[in-house]
């Protein structure tokens, strides 16, 4: 593929707002991605939505936010059909599995940080994130 056409390709996904962008021609295959600033307008790929995924009252979101220390795919449970490894309501302590960022087929365990309660699963199973993205948010433990 020329350089011409990587351009071409690269200045549509700034258009179009893409954080990432496959070609494939012939026996040729050029993937293309760019780190995104601001919010993503939609999501590469959506898993369907668990009930473990509500919310609580907006009196009671403020606390600690856990953020994604890195870009790839959320995943709530260690497995397609397993239990999530927290759910709202749940009381965390420190050092204990969140979930599971997939980036480039390693799986990275996101940890708590401090004892807490779940407050909130800010994304949804399945969902790509970027760094920093809000994945839970939680309360100081009593």
């Amino acid at each position: 593929m020329k350089e011409t056409e990587i351009r071409k390709y690269a200045e549509l996904m700034r258009e179009l707002d893409l954080s990432g962008l496959e070609i494939s021609s012939g026996d040729h295959k050029v993937r293309l991605e760019r780190a995104v600033t601001g919010t993503v307008r939609e999501n590469i790929y959506t898993a369907p939505e668990k009930p473990s995924l509500k919310t609580v009252p907006e009196s009671k979101k403020d606390g600690i936010s856990v953020k994604s220390p890195l870009v790839g795919v959320f995943y709530a449970a260690p497995a397609e059909n397993a239990e999530p490894y927290v759910s709202v309501g749940d009381s965390v302590k420190k050092g204990q599995t969140l979930c599971v960022i997939e980036a480039m087929k390693l799986m990275n365990e996101i940890t708590a940080e401090e004892d807490g309660v779940v407050l909130e699963i800010c994304v949804k199973n399945g969902q790509v994130v970027e760094y920093g993205t809000e994945l839970f948010r939680m309360g100081k433990q009593e």
